[in-house]
């Protein structure tokens, strides 16, 4: 037990020490013309050094945050503008989606074609089916950006079968509990896995993540890009890495949410009723959508 508080500790000191080292030192792991600073890279990506970073990051603006709250709100109005900022934009995914199903049903059924082209000068010409397999790629944008952005607009679904008949303190608790027990580890589970699933199928050697630094930058001197290109079907859709890449970039959203709802709903609760929903970034519908949600929710 003392072995373990001793270990924390100790790579909590460390933490201060790697981040500086590591930012005044980015030629290290940034280079990516050099083999062995990618290797660097893919290491700490799913390190316990990096972890330590991130845990102690969190811990020191906290403890600022809860010393001056100010902070801590300012904290929240970032993370949660990162959840927006991309979820917004991401959002057009779904657009784009349907725009192409449109075009690749008139191609298909009114002019007959195998293929659709698009653009100027040197233009994109691919089988239809990889266009209709693309389509998974915009449904997987919406699902894996929107995660932040859907949870600050409240429209995840939320089962519900004591939140509801408790008081306003014991909500915010409620949720200060799901964020740091739930979201976060998580958040750093799937980090995990999903980090060398992604790097495995992008380079060769396949890194893994039992392996010490000294032996992935060993493993460097037979270092290449593979980036996988590999459809389900002969000409369907081949960029299938870049499900892999939205995995990671889903899971770092989860987690900065996770934090800004842990800081919301601390300062929730302290301050009381009244700052529920402060400086919350809504979307607001118009007159007419209200109207016409409005009648939707009454017919049902």
């Amino acid at each position: 037990m003392i072995e373990a508080i001793v270990w924390l500790f100790q790579n909590i000191a460390l933490a201060f020490y790697n981040f500086f080292y590591a930012l005044t030192n980015p030629a290290t792991w940034l280079n990516w013309s050099d083999p062995e600073a990618v290797m660097r890279f893919i290491y700490y990506g799913g390190s316990v050094e990096f972890f330590f970073v991130v845990f102690t990051a969190f811990l020191v603006l906290t403890a600022i945050g809860l010393w001056k709250n100010e902070v801590m709100w300012a904290s929240v109005r970032f993370f949660e503008g990162i959840g927006n900022t991309v979820g917004r934009f991401a959002a057009w995914a779904g657009l784009i989606m349907v725009l192409q199903q449109i075009l690749i049903i008139f191609v298909q059924r009114i002019f007959a074609s195998a293929q659709i082209t698009l653009g100027f000068g040197v233009p994109l010409s691919l089988d239809i089916s990889w266009w209709a397999e693309e389509l998974k790629l915009y449904n997987a944008i919406v699902v894996c950006l929107c995660v932040s952005y859907t949870f600050i607009q409240g429209g995840h679904v939320r089962v519900d079968l004591v939140y509801s008949a408790v008081s306003y303190h014991r909500k915010k608790l409620i949720d200060m509990f799901g964020a740091l027990v739930f979201m976060m580890p998580a958040a750093v589970l799937t980090w995990m896995y999903g980090w060398y699933f992604l790097w495995r199928h992008l380079v060769v050697p396949k890194p893994s993540a039992s392996e010490t630094l000294d032996r992935l930058v060993n493993k460097a001197r037979a270092f290449r890009w593979n980036v996988e290109t590999i459809g389900f079907s002969p000409n369907g859709f081949n960029a299938y890495f870049l499900f892999k890449i939205l995995l990671v970039l889903f899971t770092a959203l989860v987690f900065i949410q996770a934090i800004a709802f842990f800081y919301r709903s601390y300062l929730e609760w302290k301050e009381g009723p009244e700052s529920e929903g402060k400086y919350l970034d809504r979307d607001v519908l118009g007159d007419d959508d209200a109207e016409l949600v409005h009648h939707i929710e009454e017919h049902h």
